[in-house]
């Protein structure tokens, strides 16, 4: 059990963060109790079903809403009684990763005492990893905080928490939190799937449907482990639900609104595809080649024209909204589709105006 704890889930210099961008951040554990099971405080008993938690952490993780006894926030002296439904949210086990303040612009849309906003440019991992420890979004954040602090050491920059990301070629927003307790109810937020985010992607083909729900779980790839794929019966994988609106088409591709009910690894990417609608110029997925359209070579130029002026998958996270951790406002941003996007966009409105004249 990793709740968040103030002295190491936050440190920017020896960030917590998991081994791979892949990685879910968040797991849930359910736990049924016997029906033989005597009244017994909660914070004992879930100790006694997790191994290394101690009691501190779940107490910790109790009075951060964390641990929640049928459906409803319990003290640590709660007594478990039979039947009782106990559901934790579990930090996965992260890898400990020195961050490097580094002098990298931020586009910046809000920021309080609690929370910042940032847009997210293309081609920007998130936060370290394997391969990737320079150039990240929080090598720019540090650097930033510690301009705005600089009498503080590296050793004691302030404490920050990242609680959800977006892929390296994903543009758009991203929430971050400046505090333990902001991190903690923006986690949950996350966890329970109360934040709103909506992305715009253009993605290959005629989506004969103005709006449509894919359901399908999404695990590993079977052959390819550098990718996810779509499960439908559910067996394997983890529960997916993307819902889409047609906002434009474009006779070979379509310009899509895609919510997000659940937010797993590559989610728009794998049930786009899944629905024979792979993601425009998505390399991991097929997008980079000529799915729908002609076999003539001006067809094929336009194309290729078109993979030059938006070289990444076509994605942006367009709308972002969530409570206030410390006032409870609602709080709503939207973020305007990056150049890269727009031209391409207004290359493929073109194409169709040529064709609608012919």
């Amino acid at each position: 059990m990793r709740p968040l704890d103030d002295k190491d889930r936050f440190d920017f210099i020896e960030t917590k963060f998991d081994k791979s961008e892949e990685q879910e951040l968040f797991t849930r554990l359910t736990f049924k109790v016997d029906k033989g099971q005597d009244f017994m405080r909660i914070d004992k008993w879930v100790q006694m079903r997790i191994e290394g938690a101690s009691r501190n952490k779940v107490q910790q993780a109790i009075d951060g809403c964390y641990l929640t006894v049928n459906g409803k926030a319990v003290k640590s002296n709660y007594k478990v009684k039979p039947f009782d439904e106990v559901v934790m949210i579990v930090l996965n086990d992260p890898e400990v990763i020195t961050i490097t303040p580094e002098n990298i612009p931020l586009d910046i849309v809000y920021e309080d005492e609690d929370i910042m906003v940032v847009n997210k440019p293309p081609n920007m991992v998130v936060h370290p990893a394997v391969g990737n420890y320079k150039g990240t979004l929080l090598n720019a954040v540090a650097y930033y905080l510690k301009m705005q602090n600089p009498e503080v050491s590296e050793d004691n920059l302030p404490r920050y928490g990242l609680v959800h990301r977006i892929d390296k070629n994903t543009t758009g927003l991203l929430v971050l939190a400046k505090n333990l307790q902001a991190a903690s109810h923006l986690a949950k937020q996350f966890f329970y799937h109360t934040i709103e985010r909506k992305y715009k992607a253009l993605v290959w083909g005629n989506v004969e449907a103005d709006e449509g729900t894919v359901n399908a779980h999404i695990a590993r790839h079977k052959q390819n482990r550098k990718t996810y794929d779509a499960y439908p019966e559910g067996e394997i994988g983890k529960h997916a639900i993307t819902h889409y609106k047609v906002l434009e088409r474009y006779y070979y591709v379509t310009l899509l609104e895609c919510q997000l009910e659940t937010g797993r690894t590559h989610q728009i990417r794998v049930h786009m595809k899944h629905i024979g609608h792979t993601l425009f110029n998505d390399i991991e997925y097929g997008g980079e080649r000529i799915l729908k359209g002609t076999i003539y070579t001006k067809y094929k130029q336009f194309v290729e024209n078109c993979f030059e002026v938006c070289p990444r998958c076509a994605l942006h996270a367009y709308i972002l909204g969530f409570e206030h951790p410390r006032t409870g406002k609602k709080m709503y941003f939207e973020s305007p589709l990056p150049a890269d996007m727009t031209n391409v966009i207004e290359k493929w409105k073109g194409y169709t105006d040529t064709l609608s004249k012919k």
